[in-house]
C-alpha cells in the first residue's frame, strides 16, 4: 500500500510541474504579444522629454553653428543671419515665472561669423520675430535676456508676428500647462535657399515661411507640426496644422531622430487635433 501511495504522489508532482510550465509559456506569449501591440504607439513606454531628444538633424550641406543658451539651443546660420532651428523644453512650472519682458535686441555673443544688427530691421517693414518667445523665458532673468539675441530672431511679417504666430505661441503654452511639459522646435523656411530677399546692411535673409513642431507625452508620445507663410493669416490655427513628416519634407530637417524608428514613424506620420485643441482654438471662427 505504501508503494502505491508514493506512485500517486509522484504522478501529482509531474502534473503540477507540467501545469506550471504551461502557465510560464502562456505568460511569455502574453508579454510578447503585448509588446508587439504597443510597439508602434509608445504606450506604456517611458520616454524622457529631454532637450537632447529635441535637437534635430540638418542636412550636411546646411551651414550651422549650434549654440547652447540657458533657455534654448539654437542652430545659427551665418549665411542667412537667421537660425536654422531653435529647440527648447517648456514646462508648466517654468510658465509660473514672473520675469517681465525685458531685453535689448543684440548680436549673440557666442555666435561666430556675420550677424544681423537691430538696425537691419529699422524701417524695413519686417518685425523682429522671436523663435523662442520671450514669454516662454519668464522663469529666469538670464533666459529672458538671451531670448533677445538676434540668433533667435527672424524677419517676420507684422501681421503674422502679432497675429496667428502669437496665437500659436499661446497655444503652445496652453498645452505645456495641460500636459506638464513639451518639446518645441521652430525656425524659418527658405525656399530655393534665397528666401524673400534681404534687409539691411548685413543682408539678413527674409524667410518665406515658418514652422513649429511640438512633442508631448500623455500615456504615449504625440506630435504635431505647424506651417505658416511669412504673411498675415486670418485662417484658423487648425488650418496651419500638419504632420511632423510634412514639416520634414518641407524643411529637410530630421526631427526627434533619436527615438526608435517605429516610434518616430508613428509620432510623425499623423496628428490628433483633439489631443492638442485648446479652449481658445475651439472658440476660433
Amino acid at each position: 500500500m505504501a508503494k502505491r501511495r508514493k506512485k500517486k504522489k509522484s504522478g501529482f508532482k509531474s502534473k503540477l510541474v507540467l501545469l506550471l510550465f504551461l502557465a510560464a509559456l502562456l505568460l511569455i506569449a502574453y508579454i510578447i504579444l503585448s509588446n508587439k501591440n504597443n510597439a508602434g504607439s509608445g504606450k506604456g513606454e517611458l520616454y524622457e522629454l529631454s532637450l537632447e531628444l529635441a535637437i534635430p538633424q540638418l542636412a550636411p550641406e546646411v551651414k550651422s553653428q549650434v549654440i547652447e543658451h540657458l533657455g534654448y539651443t539654437v542652430s545659427y546660420n551665418p549665411r542667412h543671419k537667421n537660425p536654422n532651428w531653435v529647440a527648447y523644453e517648456l514646462t508648466a512650472e517654468e510658465l509660473q515665472g514672473k520675469e517681465s519682458r525685458n531685453g535689448s535686441f543684440i548680436p549673440d555673443p557666442l555666435a561666430s561669423g556675420d550677424q544681423a544688427s537691430t538696425k537691419d530691421y529699422t524701417r524695413s517693414g519686417w518685425d523682429r520675430g522671436h523663435l523662442a518667445p520671450a514669454a516662454d523665458m519668464a522663469w529666469s532673468k538670464e533666459a529672458m535676456r538671451e531670448s533677445f539675441y538676434l540668433s533667435n530672431i527672424s524677419p517676420q511679417a507684422p501681421g503674422l508676428n502679432r497675429g496667428k504666430w502669437k496665437s500659436l505661441e499661446d497655444f503652445t503654452r496652453d498645452n505645456a500647462r495641460r500636459y506638464g511639459k513639451l518639446l518645441v522646435v521652430t525656425g524659418p523656411v527658405f525656399k530655393e535657399g534665397d528666401g524673400m530677399g534681404c534687409i539691411g546692411k548685413n543682408k539678413v535673409t527674409v524667410p518665406d515661411a515658418f514652422y513649429k513642431v511640438l512633442l508631448m507625452n500623455d500615456n504615449g508620445l504625440s506630435g504635431i507640426g505647424f506651417y505658416f507663410d511669412n504673411t498675415d493669416s486670418k485662417n484658423r490655427l487648425q488650418s496651419h496644422a500638419i504632420s511632423i513628416d510634412s514639416v520634414e519634407s518641407i524643411t529637410g530637417i530630421d526631427f526627434f531622430y533619436r527615438l526608435p524608428d517605429n516610434i518616430e514613424e508613428q509620432v510623425e506620420r499623423s496628428y490628433s487635433w483633439d489631443k492638442w485643441s485648446t479652449v481658445s482654438t475651439r472658440k476660433e471662427k
